[in-house]
């Protein structure tokens, strides 16, 4: 019998929802307060967690989800980024 391993899940800072991490986008703030899209996931900061979806990344733009998250000011360009790695 094989051990599985475990999934890392993470929680969306829009939804509230859990979902394996593979399934969304990290978005960390570092010390030196820039913010950028880490997609190793591994990167040291603050990191927030949006799902891969164009609704719930035009959401957090609408609300400022990431600028209370990250505690940092969010450029337009990082959510155009943000929307280009989701596709559609």
């Amino acid at each position: 019998m094989a051990n599985k391993k475990k999934e890392p899940l993470r929680k969306c800072v829009v939804t509230q929802e859990m979902f394996p991490k593979k399934e969304l986008i990290r978005v960390v703030r570092n010390k030196e307060g820039e913010v950028f899209i880490d997609e190793t996931g591994k990167k040291n900061g603050r990191g927030a967690y949006l799902k891969k979806d164009r609704t719930v990344i035009e959401q957090a733009k609408k609300k400022n989800v990431l600028k209370r998250q990250l505690n940092a000011a969010i450029t337009d360009e990082l959510y155009d980024e943000l929307l280009s790695k989701v596709g559609e």
